[in-house]
């Protein structure tokens, strides 16, 4: 993915080194002019060059004078979502991402993603993954490789694809593996830091160590999933129910092969012939809000389960968010298997 400093053009640059920067981007080319703060001043495309040079402006002067002084933004953390999504389906292809003091922190491009959720992700990775050894003696599950690459990474690159760009892993066993793979994040665009469990904590105890969140929201995922999930439509969905916390579930179908009486005080009072019953399991990926993480004990075990019930507890609203897509926990040794058999035929 590209830098996306390399949208970017200092004030006092030329005509000429403009139309370089823009001929290097070739179908993306547009550029952002900043002040040496990186503040935004303006954009600038081909055709304003070509407007400029027909009303006699010339390749050495400067690029200020043939900028579109008021371009369209998004703000680091904008909860419209519905405003993100207006842009992009007006067309707005690329648009740069400004903080609270008008600094360029990002450039979006939906050609290459296909949303921008105000999220924080937590990725939880610090897992023994037991019942994959031997598999795992030498190397941590979220390492270990579905086709091409790590369970871990197609997490990271399908949460990247829907805008979300600050990373938080959560590492325990081999750890240190992890951490020397993925680095930064800055090979993807994305911000990447970690949370370090010197005891276990649970699926979502190593939460409650991090006070700096970036967003009002906070999804949270186990490592070792497979899923084609829409990020999107979860959020969207999280956010017209106002819940204080969602979890993606899984449904089950059984089948009872006789027919089921129902009965009171010992009567017969109806029954269904071979009737189906649909369950949901908790599938491991929840979107919360910032403030219901105030429920977590500090730095002490603590299972998302348990903080669902502590929610519900306390009055607070928790939703099912039913997955009509592809889900996989990657747990066994069969379960290994039969992600590589899938990779091959559904689209990530």
């Amino acid at each position: 993915m590209r830098n996306f400093r390399e949208h970017l053009l200092p004030t006092q640059s030329t005509i000429r080194e403009a139309l370089i920067k823009l001929q290097d981007l070739a179908k993306d080319a547009i550029l952002f002019v900043v002040d040496k703060d990186d503040k935004l001043l303006g954009s600038l495309t081909d055709g304003d060059i070509r407007r400029g040079l027909i009303n006699g402006v010339e390749v050495s002067c400067i690029v200020n004078k043939i900028i579109q002084p008021n371009p369209k933004f998004i703000r680091k953390g904008e909860k419209n979502l519905e405003k993100i999504i207006e842009y992009r389906e007006g067309n707005y292809r690329i648009l740069p991402v400004l903080d609270n003091d008008n600094t360029v922190v990002n450039v979006i491009n939906f050609r290459l993603i296909r949303s921008y959720l105000p999220v924080d992700a937590v990725i939880m990775a610090g897992g023994k993954g037991t019942r994959l050894r031997p598999l795992t003696e030498n190397t941590p599950k979220p390492l270990l490789k579905v086709g091409d690459k790590p369970i871990m990474e197609h997490n990271l690159d399908r949460l990247a694809l829907y805008g979300i760009d600050d990373f938080w892993i959560s590492v325990k066993y081999l750890g240190e593996q992890i951490e020397d793979y993925f680095g930064d994040g800055n090979n993807k665009s994305i911000n990447l830091r970690y949370v370090w469990e010197d005891k276990p904590l649970g699926t979502i105890g190593a939460v409650s160590t991090i006070n700096n969140f970036t967003h009002d929201y906070v999804l949270l995922t186990n490592s070792d999933l497979l899923t084609n999930l829409d990020y999107e439509h979860f959020f969207l969905d999280f956010k017209k129910t106002d819940a204080d916390l969602a979890v993606v579930t899984i449904p089950y179908q059984v089948n009872i092969p006789y027919a089921v009486l129902e009965t009171s005080n010992g009567h017969v009072v109806n029954f269904k012939e071979k009737p189906t019953y649909t369950y949901y399991s908790n599938g491991g990926i929840y979107l919360i809000k910032k403030s219901a993480l105030d429920y977590l004990p500090k730095d002490d075990f603590f299972n998302a389960t348990d903080l669902m019930e502590k929610l519900i507890e306390e009055g607070k609203k928790v939703v099912s968010y039913p997955l009509s897509g592809y889900w996989l926990d990657i747990g066994k040794h069969e379960d290994f298997e039969k992600a590589q058999r899938d990779l091959q035929q559904i689209k990530f």
